[in-house]
């Protein structure tokens, strides 16, 4: 019989059972140094983006707060909203305003108050439609729609900084200074609007406050002079209705009006930025383990209804004013109204020096419109799966 092959002795001090270290090496892989990065610049580009416990996306604040970050979308939009509802329904812009926010505050606030409950981690309404699906199907479908919202996203940044430049350029005193040059003047505003969100959420929140209470409030002075004109002269509302009803009696003026909003559906990508920036709201509560933040979900529901409701009033009001006292040869292409009704009726009403202040909070906010864009793709895309 063959023998078998003898095998080595062991080391003193070991055992059969237990191999010798010797024969089995431990792999030993080289540890990432868990230093975080100093300066907010090192962290953005070594984290890829995404928000940890050592940036500022780690930090909280109160829901009003943020309000004025998510809403700024709502609000900017009254620099350009009139303007394409008067050039797109004449008489017909103040019911066909009035069904955008029936839509908003009946469809869009319940919508997007269940996806605070249901994606408070900051992925908004992609992650909820992504759970429907399982494997490839689900990853081809986020990237479908991500590609959507990237381009909505797109679309609100590029809008909003190229009204601010027809603003500038149609002021009279800027007009000597920025030319007539506004594709340029867009593009600068851009690229402004990227250095300040580099700059960190806390700044993005700071300036967003000092930008957007002041231009509401530019609005409701409008707003109110022009609601006296309209009191002193109520021939302007007899006319007015003369033109609404020219479309038919009140069943058609409601069918008309009911096809021609969307076109004037702007702004609501707000919802879906509100929803993706809940990581930054304040709950006011400990956070338990393994429980959705009750706290934050409360918050985020009080901003989603706070920012609609200031903007329905105010879309409804600046629609209102905007179809008695703009004759309609001012609000056509190329008239001193088109695309800036509100900042027109402050020059009207209330002189030039009002009027170029009015169009400087203008250009900020909705230069600063792109702020709450830039920020929906970068929380969406880096959110945890």
């Amino acid at each position: 019989m063959k023998s078998l092959p003898q095998s080595e002795p062991l080391p003193a001090g070991s055992s059969g059972a237990d191999p010798s270290p010797r024969l089995q090496p431990v792999l030993r892989l080289p540890t990432r140094d868990q230093t975080p990065p100093k300066g907010w610049l090192a962290r953005l580009l070594l984290s890829g983006g995404r928000p940890d416990e050592h940036g500022e996306d780690a930090k909280t604040y109160r829901w009003y707060l943020v309000l004025w970050l998510t809403g700024v979308d709502y609000f900017s939009t009254l620099g350009y909203q009139p303007a394409i509802a008067l050039l797109a329904a004449g008489a017909l812009a103040v019911p066909a305003t009035a069904a955008l926010v029936l839509v908003t505050l009946l469809g869009a606030v319940p919508v997007y108050t269940q996806v605070a409950a249901r994606s408070y981690a900051g992925q908004g309404s992609i992650a909820l439609l992504e759970n429907l699906f399982s494997g490839w199907k689900s990853r081809i479908f986020v990237l479908v729609l991500l590609g959507f919202a990237g381009t909505d996203f797109v679309i609100t940044m590029t809008l909003s900084a190229a009204d601010a430049a027809r603003h500038a350029i149609a002021n009279p005193y800027l007009h000597p200074y920025v030319g007539d040059a506004p594709i340029k003047l867009t593009l600068s505003l851009l690229l402004i609007l990227a250095i300040v969100f580099l700059m960190g959420f806390r700044e993005a929140i700071g300036l967003a406050t000092a930008v957007a209470i002041p231009y509401l409030l530019l609005n409701v002075v409008v707003l109110v002079c022009g609601f006296w004109q309209i009191l002193r002269h109520p021939d302007l509302l007899a006319h007015w209705e003369f033109n609404l009803h020219a479309h038919g009696d009140w069943t058609m003026v409601a069918i008309a009006s009911a096809l021609v909003f969307p076109r004037l559906a702007l702004g609501l990508s707000g919802f879906e930025t509100g929803v993706v920036v809940m990581p930054l709201v304040d709950g006011e509560e400990k956070i338990e383990p393994n429980q959705p933040p009750r706290g934050r979900i409360r918050n985020t529901r009080k901003l989603l209804l706070s920012a609609a409701l200031i903007m329905s009033v105010l879309l409804l009001a600046s629609g209102f004013v905007a179809s008695l006292l703009i004759p309609e040869v001012d609000y056509q292409l190329g008239g001193p109204a088109d695309g800036r009704a509100i900042a027109y009726l402050a020059h009207k009403l209330l002189g030039g020096p009002f009027g170029t202040v009015y169009d400087f909070s203008t250009i900020l906010i909705l230069w600063f419109a792109g702020a709450s864009a830039m920020t929906g793709p970068t929380k969406i895309y880096f959110a945890p799966r």
